[in-house]
């Protein structure tokens, strides 16, 4: 393990200080990195100049003394994650990524990248906007900060159950999930009611604001939003 190479006084709480060890690192296992992509303070960001693809490197927290790697395809759409406590795993799999390397060749290079099934199936073949964007929303249950939130988790996988509200885009904030009939401005095309987690416990329906029906489960909630939509609506445009 090599945590902290390269650090000055003040550690990661320095901008800059990451993306010079990373860098140190990257230098003593002679591989070569990209620019780092402008300036984001104790984030290091790297695009490949020829794939386009982003690797972000975040520094420890408190809690977990790892690095956080993400990786995302040229798109911006997130494909895989790990976290480790070596640097030059970190710059492996920045490294591979970057220069285009795919998901398992990466992993190959660096063990502790994770992705599921959906990223390496997408890589071969492309989702459509629609599917790819329910993918990505359903797979950050996985991902911190997004797994604090398992019940929000649950009613997104309630709702993809649902065919007719998964022919839709889904749109969530606030941990509210409410549904578009476009995918470019899904939050200007809005169709149907939002689904919501109460804090009770329950879930629910809610019509501008006004509670409609509360249900105990997330099953429960989807159907009544599922047969409450017009009949041959979708798939979103």
């Amino acid at each position: 393990m090599n945590f902290g190479v390269g650090l000055g006084e003040g550690g990661w709480d320095v901008d800059g200080a990451l993306r010079a060890a990373l860098r140190h690192t990257a230098e003593g296992l002679g591989l070569a990195l990209p620019e780092s992509d402008g300036q984001r303070g104790r984030l290091a960001e790297y695009v490949g100049a020829a794939s386009g693809r982003r690797v972000m490197v975040h520094p420890p927290r408190e809690e977990r003394r790892t690095f956080l790697v993400r990786l995302r395809a040229a798109d911006g759409t997130p494909l895989a994650c790990g976290w480790t406590a070596d640097m030059a795993e970190a710059v492996r799999a920045t490294a591979a990524w970057t220069g285009g390397a795919g998901l398992e060749e990466t992993r190959a290079h660096a063990p502790f990248i994770q992705f599921r099934p959906w990223a390496l199936v997408h890589e071969r073949e492309p989702f459509g906007a629609v599917e790819l964007t329910w993918r990505v929303k359903l797979d950050r249950v996985h991902i911190p900060p997004y797994d604090r939130h398992p019940r929000v988790h649950a009613l997104l996988a309630a709702a993809y159950a649902q065919p007719v509200l998964r022919r839709l885009m889904p749109v969530h904030s606030h941990f509210n999930l409410w549904f578009s009939t476009s995918v470019e401005k899904p939050w200007r095309t809005w169709v149907g009611y939002v689904l919501c987690p109460y804090d009770e416990g329950l879930y629910g329906v809610r019509n501008r604001g006004e509670p409609l029906v509360r249900t105990e489960t997330p099953e429960e909630a989807a159907a009544f939003m599922a047969a409450a939509l017009p009949e041959g609506l979708g798939p979103a445009l």
